[in-house]
């Protein structure tokens, strides 16, 4: 290599240097290109605005050229047809690295919706397992108040039913004991009465017995014949057997007067009195037949 006269020196070591620090630059610039590059292919472009046309503009064709003539001067160039400009297609502004936020991992956002469902997935169970259990309290205290409410009505017809009996038993122990009383009081009534129509009887009978008794006294005693020397006023006792009609079958001393003259006597005497009076009522006819007890005394 010819190196010119007036050339500066150059060391080797330079130049070695200058040209390792401009292939860094040149692999640095590249990277920068290619990663700007990757960036702005993974993000969406922009619209773009393009004017659409239906039909392209009709051209007209020049006429064919006459031919020349010699005397004839040369026909004028056509005017030129204007074309329809193009539109410019602005393409989008590239994103700076910084504005590009890093896209989260898809298998992470897969996971944290999943765990998320999982999770609204559980609460809605839970939810759903309180809302029955609340149900089911509920249910369960309707049917313990409807259970408390059947018993109280229960016991309170139990109640009233017990205590209709127990009226119902009342009045007919009343009613009981209001006709054994009645009952009792007719009793005693009765009784009393029966026992009153008895002394009233009694009494009548008695009388007319005492009056019957007279009788046959005073006709005993008017049958007697006294012994002599008889003194005081002797009592003598006699069973006197008599028919109804009042006969006298049979006369017996039962207990002596101490004189037997004078017992003698008042036998004859109660003899020769046959028939004696007896009276017409019956129970006071039955105090004489058929055997009368005769006390005798010879004054009255």
């Amino acid at each position: 290599m010819n190196v010119p006269a007036d050339a500066p020196f150059v060391s080797r070591p330079a130049s070695n240097l200058a040209a390792g620090l401009l292939a860094l630059g040149v692999h640095g610039l590249f990277l920068l290109l290619l990663v700007f590059g990757v960036s702005w292919q993974t993000q969406h472009p922009a619209p773009v605005m393009v004017d659409l046309w239906e039909a392209l503009p009709q051209v007209s064709r020049p006429p064919p050229e006459p031919a020349p003539t010699p005397a004839a001067a040369p026909p004028p160039p056509p005017e030129p047809v204007k074309q329809p400009e193009p539109v410019k297609v602005e393409p989008p502004p590239r994103p700076s690295a910084k504005e590009i936020p890093p896209p989260p991992p898809p298998d992470i956002a897969l996971e944290k919706k999943k765990a998320e469902a999982e999770q609204l997935k559980k609460l809605k169970a839970i939810q759903a397992a309180e809302e029955k259990a609340l149900a089911d309290a509920v249910r369960a205290e309707a049917d313990a108040m409807k259970q408390a409410r059947d018993r109280q009505i229960a016991e309170q017809k139990r109640r009233e039913l017990l205590q209709q009996m127990e009226e119902e038993e009342l009045m007919q122990r009343m009613t009981e004991e209001d006709a054994a009383r009645e009952a009792r009081e007719t009793r005693v009534a009765r009784e009393t009465a029966v026992r009153l129509a008895a002394s009233r009887r009694q009494a009548e009978v008695a009388s007319v017995v005492g009056e019957y008794r007279n009788q046959i006294s005073a006709k005993v005693r008017g049958n007697t014949r006294v012994p002599e020397g008889l003194k005081g006023n002797p009592e003598v006792r006699c069973l006197v057997k008599l028919l109804p009609t009042g006969e006298v079958q049979s006369v017996k001393v039962s207990q002596s007067s101490g004189n037997p003259a004078y017992d003698d006597a008042v036998v004859r005497a109660i003899e020769r009195s046959s028939p004696l009076p007896l009276p017409a009522d019956r129970d006071a006819r039955a105090q004489f037949v058929p055997e009368l007890s005769f006390v005798h005394r010879p004054k009255e």
